[in-house]
C-alpha cells in the first residue's frame, strides 16, 4: 500500500480539478463513531488491489471489524470470475470493508455481496439522485441514453474463518472517453445530481452500516430482516430471459423468476424445471 509519489506519471494530486482527493479527515469525522460499525478508515493513493490489502490485514491482525480501506487507484482491482477492474485516479468509489458476522451462521453469509448491493444502491439513490438497479448477483446498473449499462461491482472474499470483506468499485466520473468496455457507465454519465465522492462514500458506507446491522440482529435470516424482498424489488433480472453460464462449460436459458432464501437465482426453463444457480455469469437475453 505504498502510496502514490506526487510527482510520478500522474502528475499533482490536483492535475484534474473534477477529481479532487478524498477527505480521510471529514471520512472519519463522519463515520467512525461510539457504538458504530466503522472502527476506522484509511485511503491510500494507489494499490493493487483494497479487498487483497484487507484480507492480508486482517489475516496479520492488523484490522477489525469495521475497517474500511479505500483507494484513490486500483491497479489490479478484481471483478467477480477474476475479472479486472481499472479505472483513472479518482474516477470513483475503490473500497472494502472488513465484516466479522460471528452471530450469523456461515451458511447465511453468502447474503453478504447481496446484501452489499442493496446498500450501495441505496446509498447512492440517495446521494447521487441517480435510479440504480442490481444485476444477480451483485453488479450495480445505471441507465445511460436509454440502456442499462454497468456502473459498479462486488467481490466479497473470506478472510479466515471469522470474516469477509466486501470490495465495491463505482464509477463515479468517468467520461464517455474514458471506458473500459462500451457496455459500461458511470454516476455521472447517468445524470447523478452529485459526483462529490465524499458525500457518496459517507451515503454507501451509512446505507451498508444499516443493512448489516438489520441482518445481523435478525441472526442473518434474509426474510425476517427484509433484505431478501429489498433486493428481489431492485433486481433488474428478475422477469427477464437470461442464460446462465455455469461451471463445467453448462449453460442454462430461462426466465429468471426469484431470488430463494440462500440468495440463489431461480431460473424457470422452457421445460417446466425450476433449478436454482448459486454461481455463474448471467447475461439478460434481449426479447425476441
Amino acid at each position: 500500500m505504498t502510496p502514490r509519489d506526487a510527482a510520478d506519471a500522474g502528475g499533482s494530486r490536483w492535475s484534474d480539478l473534477d477529481r479532487p482527493p478524498l477527505n480521510v479527515t471529514a471520512l472519519r469525522r463522519g463515520l467512525v463513531r461510539e457504538g458504530g460499525l466503522w472502527s476506522g478508515v484509511e485511503v491510500v493513493q494507489r494499490t493493487g488491489s483494497t479487498n487483497s490489502d484487507l484480507v492480508a490485514a486482517a489475516g496479520a491482525g492488523r484490522a477489525a471489524e469495521g475497517a474500511v480501506l479505500v483507494a484513490e487507484e486500483q491497479t489490479a482491482g478484481r471483478g467477480r470470475l477474476d475479472r479486472r477492474w481499472t479505472a483513472p485516479p479518482r474516477s470513483g468509489l475503490f473500497f472494502s470493508a472488513l465484516l466479522t458476522p460471528g452471530e450469523v451462521p456461515v451458511a447465511r453469509w453468502g447474503w453478504l455481496p447481496l446484501l452489499t448491493g442493496v446498500a450501495v444502491a441505496t446509498g447512492l439513490s440517495r446521494a447521487a439522485g441517480v435510479d440504480t438497479a442490481l444485476k444477480w448477483p451483485n453488479d450495480l446498473l445505471v441507465t445511460v441514453g436509454g440502456e442499462e449499462r454497468k456502473a459498479g461491482g462486488i467481490l466479497a472474499e473470506r478472510a479466515g474463518q471469522d470474516a469477509v470483506v466486501v470490495g465495491v468499485g463505482v464509477n463515479v466520473s468517468l467520461r464517455a472517453d474514458e471506458l473500459p468496455v462500451p457496455q459500461a457507465g458511470s454516476l455521472a454519465l447517468a445524470g447523478a445530481v452529485s459526483t462529490d465522492r465524499d458525500t457518496l462514500l459517507r451515503s454507501v458506507l451509512r446505507s451498508l452500516e444499516e443493512w448489516y446491522g438489520r441482518w445481523r440482529e435478525a441472526g442473518g435470516d434474509p426474510a425476517a430482516s427484509g433484505l431478501q424482498e429489498t433486493y428481489a424489488a431492485g433486481c433488474a433480472t428478475l422477469g427477464r430471459t437470461v442464460r446462465a453460464e455455469l461451471p463445467g462449460d453448462r449453460s442454462l436459458v430461462g426466465e429468471a423468476v426469484a431470488v430463494d432464501g440462500d440468495g440463489r437465482l431461480v431460473i424457470a426453463t422452457e421445460e417446466g424445471v425450476q433449478e436454482p444457480v448459486g454461481a455463474g455469469d448471467i447475461v439478460h437475453l434481449r426479447p425476441v
